[in-house]
């Protein structure tokens, strides 16, 4: 297999709008080249997405309410059903070649979930698989969605990880299957670095998804939000 390489932007706080763009931007440049896999890491402002999965009823919310609580709502192409997005909470959006030694939609979606499983790991948090849902849970609740889009092979979306996120958004709409839902926050009794959480996943990322350490650099956060 040839050397893979990946760049990782952590991007801070992106609108929502703004980091569909740069999925778009990114999945045409995998798609063309198939040279150089990416990672995007970042924080949403409140937002509501609605997978292909997603009925009407699923925010409950009235427009009113949603403008009066700072939230848009934007209706996507991954898979799953409603989700929320924002503040506390880490966002990754890997845009990377499953071409041609990693063809498997199942596969991909239970790394992205070791991916997770190891970092809370590494912070002391029990988490787990639960058969026939998606995403990570404990024994208090799920702590992170996972929703995917695959086109030719490259993915967007991804998932999405409650550090210290205000769960009371959660109450506003049917999340997934209906769980209940925490934050590692709300696991440990503590904030917790939003950065130190990054670097864990970043080198989890690394490791489960097999690039070599040379092949693993960082981009600036320039113009994102332009």
């Amino acid at each position: 297999m040839s050397q893979r390489y990946l760049e990782v932007h952590r991007l801070g706080r992106v609108g929502y709008a703004n980091s569909l763009e740069l999925q778009k931007e990114l999945e045409a440049e995998v798609i063309a080249r198939r040279e150089t896999d990416h990672l995007l890491l970042l924080e949403h402002p409140h937002t509501f997405t609605m997978g292909r999965r997603s009925k009407n009823d699923g925010v409950l919310a009235t427009a009113e309410l949603l403008k009066n609580l700072g939230v848009e709502v934007f209706e996507i192409n991954r898979g799953g059903k409603v989700t929320y997005h924002g503040i506390g909470q880490i966002v990754g959006y890997p845009v990377i070649s499953l071409s041609p030694d990693r063809e498997d939609v199942h596969k991909y979606v239970r790394d992205l979930e070791e991916v997770l499983i190891r970092t809370l790991a590494d912070l002391g948090i029990d988490a787990f698989r639960v058969e026939g849902l998606t995403g990570v849970h404990t024994t208090e609740g799920k702590v992170a969605a996972i929703g995917v889009h695959i086109k030719r092979w490259v993915t967007t979306h991804g998932f999405a990880l409650n550090v210290n996120t205000d769960l009371s958004y959660y109450n506003w709409i049917i999340a997934c299957e209906g769980e209940p839902v925490t934050s590692i926050e709300r696991l440990l009794g503590r904030e917790v670095d939003m950065a130190d959480v990054e670097e864990r996943l970043i080198e989890n990322f690394k490791n489960v998804f097999e690039y070599e350490r040379e092949a693993v650099t960082f981009v600036s956060a320039e113009a994102v939000n332009a």
